[in-house]
């Protein structure tokens, strides 16, 4: 039976810990193990860390115990193999043959949030959004509410330029930190990521492990109430307490997603165990059974339907990973 908790109260609760640590026999890891602290799992199944509850599994799954542990990691991978960040799997298929390579899952030592001067608010890669607004709001530092809105992680706001409620991430990121394929750890100024909708030039093997985000001078009980009327407003809209991945597709240009969705038809629409909502056709949910092929089955013939509809051709905003 599904829970009744909203993903974001699985956020706020979440350990952050890989399942089964150990690596059975060091020869065996992609990297020389020798200084490596994190937490390090071979054929790792990543079906209970995505929203979609769905999905194969890791080739290697790699929470690493720090910054400076995961530099590391990356610095002894040397290129090896294909790196992917993830957050907390919100706004993701993982498709059912796996994922190659090492994914790398940020836990509790990239979640810190701080406010320093100037209203500057800093946080880890791996921390969630509702720490992020909450944090601000607790400090009196307005205009990062929206991220209440946004069921994710500091790095996966930063990659996609993650935005709700007239806000995105462009508006208020200040610079980055990330750790690059080679391993080298870069400082990236919101300007050079040149960002667009739900688009950045964030190098695709690139980790964000922090950032800092301006923000301004505010009453904290008006904040808050900016905060519980988005909470609100994702309550009375959107399939929160359902396996769900989030927004399916971008918005296009003079049009919105769902709009075209429910015009063609599809509200309802079903293939497998996977369904367009009937709350908001624009999510997509696993209604007990879905696989993977299911979810991503039926945004293809709901692109297909509207395309024949209207001759918008919808793209995906919910990032699909993996082999098939």
């Amino acid at each position: 039976m599904m829970s009744a908790n909203q993903p974001d109260d699985w956020a706020m609760h979440d350990t952050g810990q890989a399942p089964d640590a150990g690596v059975e026999g060091a020869l065996d890891a992609p990297v020389p193990m020798a200084g490596i602290r994190g937490a390090l799992t071979k054929n790792a199944p990543l079906a209970k860390l995505v929203w979609f509850k769905s999905g194969g599994n890791a080739d290697w799954l790699f929470e690493p115990a720090d910054r400076a542990d995961l530099k590391l990691f990356i610095d002894q991978l040397a290129g090896a193999m294909p790196v992917m960040a993830l957050g907390l799997g919100s706004n993701l298929i993982i498709r059912d043959g796996g994922v190659p390579g090492v994914v790398i899952r940020l836990g509790k030592p990239f979640a810190d949030v701080a406010v320093g001067a100037d209203h500057v608010v800093m946080c880890g890669g791996g921390a969630h959004g509702i720490l992020v607004s909450s944090t601000a709001r607790d400090a009196g530092v307005a205009g990062l509410e929206f991220l209440r809105g946004i069921p994710g992680t500091v790095g996966g706001f930063v990659r996609m330029n993650g935005g709700a409620y007239g806000n995105e991430t462009a508006d208020v990121l200040i610079d980055c930190d990330v750790i690059m394929p080679g391993g080298e750890l870069i400082t990236l100024p919101a300007g050079d990521l040149e960002y667009t909708y739900r688009h950045s030039a964030l190098p695709e093997r690139g980790v964000v492990v922090s950032a800092r985000f301006q923000g301004e001078a505010g009453d904290p009980e008006a904040i808050g109430a900016e905060m519980d009327r988005i909470a609100e407003a994702r309550e009375n809209s959107q399939p929160i307490r359902s396996k769900t991945g989030g927004s399916t597709f971008k918005n296009p240009d003079g049009h919105k997603a769902w709009e075209l969705v429910d015009a063609a038809g599809c509200r309802g629409l079903t293939l497998g165990g996977a369904q367009v909502s009937e709350k908001h056709t624009n999510f997509m949910i696993n209604t007990g059974g879905a696989t993977s092929a299911d979810i991503e089955g039926l945004g293809e013939e709901v692109r297909a339907r509207v395309y024949q509809n209207s001759g918008v051709q919808l793209e995906w905003e919910i990032k699909r990973v993996g082999r098939p």
